[in-house]
């Protein structure tokens, strides 16, 4: 069976070249310094546009020549991450060729040129399905940022891991590298989405493989928020929202007036939303009222039509709820393009869905009156 390897990177590829006898004395405090910036951050600061063109430029130098240079337990010994991937592979990248890699960076500076780094090398040693996945807002600068981002990751990386049929890949996650802040969050996330998870004890290149737990999420706990969860997942809400009130704090990140779902809140609703989302009762979503033809037309569906047509509407009860006019933000969604019908049915509007589908409805103030669902021809004949 084939892998998809995904590896958490750090920074300590760069750094550990520093040399404190024979190196000017500020280049660690320079690194250490801008750790948290990106290439831009760098280039426009005059006190510390340096630390590129001469700093990360020297040591990444100084890596690529003992990388092209090492031998198995020198290029272990340099770097984390490869340090994994070899104990995964027993030494023998060649087990690997047929896998896919994928590295997690930040977006500063320090960590993209890390990664670029180890993904030539895996390349050049005939790991061609080898990619670096840049997140923003991944750093350590503060708290709320990293958060920000780590809730950013998890859709992602969910997208990305399905792309992978189950029955063909096995997904590992590489946590030997990385800050440690990073790991932690993505061992937490391979919980729910990893066959296995690797580290690497300290000291030593003795790989620690640990199997997939059985995470069970206890629904009936989750199911008194599946509204405000659905509606989380397809974008951010405003806080003052009356539905929100008793929701778990660890669930939701809050950022000024909005809130949206912090990471565990969004592992917690992957892991149960197919259930939700595909029962025979559609979710009582705001501003949206279903007619009982709608009713009738969603009952039949197949379970993961369904899940795709909550989805929507959770999209659709964002828009209505977030803008004060929510029926013209309806008519502008690139997606949605809510309109009326013309002819005998120029009361009645109508927008779209995905896979050709569309539902009929009644504008009543900054509500919908839903009234018919199905395919294209379907809804247009009789709506």
């Amino acid at each position: 069976m084939h892998r998809l390897v995904i590896s958490t990177v750090g920074t300590s590829l760069l750094t550990n070249e520093i040399n404190e006898r024979k190196d000017p004395k500020n280049w660690l405090t320079d690194l250490t310094k801008t750790a948290n910036w990106t290439e831009e951050q760098i280039a426009n600061d005059e006190d510390y546009s340096h630390v590129s063109s001469k700093i990360i430029t020297s040591l990444k130098t100084r890596v690529e020549k003992k990388l092209n240079n090492g031998n198995i337990l020198q290029v272990r010994e340099l770097s984390a991450e490869l340090n994994g991937i070899y104990g995964l592979y027993d030494e023998n990248l060649e087990q690997g060729i047929s896998d896919t890699h994928i590295l997690i960076s930040t977006d500063t500076a320090q960590a993209i040129i890390t990664s670029k780094l180890i993904e030539k090398f895996l390349q050049d040693n005939n790991l061609k399905y080898t990619t670096t996945f840049i997140q923003p807002q991944l750093s350590l600068k503060s708290s709320t940022v990293f958060k920000e981002g780590m809730a950013q990751v998890i859709p992602k990386i969910r997208d990305i891991i399905a792309d992978f049929p189950k029955n063909q890949y096995q997904i590992c996650f590489n946590l030997v590298g990385g800050f440690k802040a990073l790991q932690g969050y993505f061992n937490t996330i391979g919980m729910f989405y990893a066959n296995e998870i690797i580290y690497v004890f300290e000291g030593s290149n003795e790989v620690i493989k640990i199997p997939k737990l059985p995470v069970k999420v206890d629904i009936e706990k989750i199911e008194p928020f599946k509204v405000q969860l659905a509606m989380m997942e397809q974008g951010d809400v405003y806080k003052s929202w009356e539905e929100l009130k008793n929701i778990p704090d660890d669930w939701v990140l809050v950022d000024g007036q909005e809130m949206t779902l912090s990471t565990w809140g969004q592992l917690i609703w992957s892991k149960c939303k197919e259930e939700l989302l595909s029962q025979d009762k559609l979710l009582k979503f705001p501003k949206i009222e279903y007619k009982s033809t709608f009713k009738d037309d969603y009952t039949p569906k197949s379970a993961d039509e369904k899940i795709i047509l909550q989805e929507n509407l959770a999209r659709a009860a964002c828009l209505l709820l977030n803008n004060k006019d929510g029926i013209t933000a309806m008519k502008q969604d690139g997606i949605f393009q809510l309109r009326r019908y013309t002819g005998k049915n120029k009361d009645i509007d109508h927008f779209n869905l995905p896979k050709a589908r569309r539902v009929s409805c009644i504008a009543d103030g900054n509500n919908l009156q839903l009234r018919h669902y199905g395919e294209h021809d379907y809804v247009n004949k009789n709506p």
